[in-house]
């Protein structure tokens, strides 16, 4: 008994060691992951990441313990459940999922196993001798005999995702040597400085996360200034809305000062503003046909004083 409340001690400090010192961890799924691979995720995380495994019994009462100093553990405790295990890191939380996630085995199809894809047969030649025909025409497989072997003709889904695997079905993918499952940790929750979220986060980019801010406030400032709250997207709004009021009396009434006066004189002698544009055009187009004239005016004389030359060499 003192032994195993040793060993319960001493789990307890080096997870709240590990919870100390790493400021992430992610909450893995270690469902059909033989400990021969659970050694090499170890050896590919080395010098990034600490897995830990541990029961869950043992860690959420470890977990209860350390909330009276670090309240924000408790967003772990409901994560703890079914067969899982913890990644502690400070890196980069994309690059040590991808890692995680990239360590998988293919494994042959056992019975009784929950598929977690369609699991397909392809047609092609199976090699097996004729025999054998009955095995596939009972799960409903399309053979032909070619060259005295099986032969299957279409492809053909066997299992479906989320399925459970048969006896016979399984046989059969292990004489075809289809290991159509591949196992691995996966990521069932994420915890980062005190919050506690779903992986696929991580996958939103900086510009969606921009995108969003921007429609949030946009729909903030539209509600402060539908219901005449001032708050602080919608301030920028009201002041420009406010000064559009004040030149509009401003026009309308004798109010005037200095920053107006130009405004209201382009009100009152429109045409005074607009002359200046034809002005300007015809102008353009009196230096247009001069320069035309005088093009023309070229060509005139270096056709006379070609026919000059002529008459002298005739």
């Amino acid at each position: 008994m003192g032994g195993l409340k040793s060993d319960k001690g001493a789990y307890f400090e080096k997870l709240k060691s590990l919870l100390e010192e790493y400021q992430s961890v992610f909450i893995v799924t270690v469902d059909n992951v033989s400990s021969q691979q659970m050694h090499e995720i170890r050896q590919s995380l080395r010098g990034e990441a600490v897995v830990l495994m541990g029961k869950n019994t043992m860690v959420r009462r470890a977990l209860r313990i350390f909330l009276n100093e670090t309240p924000e553990y408790e967003r772990l405790l409901p994560h703890v459940k079914g067969n899982i295990g913890f990644v502690f890191t400070n890196g980069d939380l994309k690059d040590i999922r991808d890692k995680i996630l990239s360590n998988k085995v293919a494994a042959p199809a056992r019975a009784g196993a929950f598929a977690p894809a369609d699991v397909w047969v392809p047609a092609g030649n199976t090699g097996m001798e004729p025999g054998k025909t009955s095995f596939f025409q009972a799960l409903g497989v399309p053979t032909k005999i070619a060259r005295g072997t099986i032969e299957i003709t279409t492809d053909l889904k066997l299992v479906e995702a989320g399925g459970k695997v048969g006896p016979s079905e399984a046989t059969l993918l292990n004489m075809l040597n289809i290991s159509p499952f591949t196992y691995g940790l996966g990521i069932s929750q994420v915890y980062d400085q005190g919050n506690a979220f779903p992986p696929d986060v991580l996958d939103i980019g900086e510009e969606q996360l921009l995108k969003t801010f921007s429609s949030a406030i946009t729909t903030i400032a539209s509600i402060s200034l539908a219901v005449n709250f001032p708050t602080l997207p919608s301030v920028v709004h009201s002041f420009f809305n406010s000064y559009k009021n004040i030149l509009a009396v401003a026009i309308e009434t004798d109010y005037s000062w200095e920053a107006i006066e130009q405004l209201k004189d382009r009100i009152a002698n429109p045409d005074a503003y607009a002359s200046a544009a034809p002005a300007g055009g015809a102008a353009a187009d009196t230096g247009a046909a001069a320069a035309k004239e005088e093009e023309k005016k070229e060509e005139s004389e270096e056709e006379s004083g070609d026919e000059g030359f002529g008459g002298l060499f005739d």
